[in-house]
């Protein structure tokens, strides 16, 4: 039986690049999990409230949410074999900088998406990177590669 690779997708959720790489990797038929935080903005949030009970200070409330966010990314952070990290164009994502540091810190390799108007913000981010894509199809090819030594057509 070969491998199954799990890949932890982190970052940015205002895109579609998950889904581009769910279906790059369908495609190429490669061996793999692919796991990701809860990408719908308000569940994320809300989760702790949700679940233990409302809080009046803001603080308090995004603090449960945090809590059980933390528990469910660092799991799959450790499980994965590759971490990829998207930085896309909006926000400040704080949270892929922290999954990006915190593989980079457990020794698991990761390959990070950004656009190349990042490049410079993202220097020491990207100096600790496998590899360093600009596409989802970049990745797929990244995977393909390190999965099966094949390489892109």
């Amino acid at each position: 039986m070969s491998k199954i690779w799990n890949i932890y997708l982190s970052g940015e959720i205002h895109s579609d690049w998950r889904e581009q790489i769910r279906e790059g990797v369908a495609a190429a038929n490669l061996p793999v999990h692919l796991s990701s935080p809860v990408t719908v903005h308000a569940d994320s949030d809300d989760c702790g409230v949700a679940i233990f009970g409302m809080e009046e200070n803001k603080y308090w409330h995004d603090h449960k949410g945090a809590l059980l966010n933390s528990m469910r990314t660092g799991t799959l952070l450790r499980d994965a074999d590759i971490v990829v990290v998207r930085f896309g164009d909006k926000y400040k994502q704080w949270n892929a900088a922290f999954d990006a540091g915190y593989a980079a810190a457990i020794g698991t390799p990761t390959i990070i998406l950004h656009p190349p108007e990042h490049d410079h913000a993202l220097k020491e981010v990207d100096a600790s990177a496998a590899a360093v894509a600009r596409t989802p199809q970049q990745v797929v090819q990244a995977l393909a590669y390190i999965i099966n030594g094949t390489m892109p057509d």
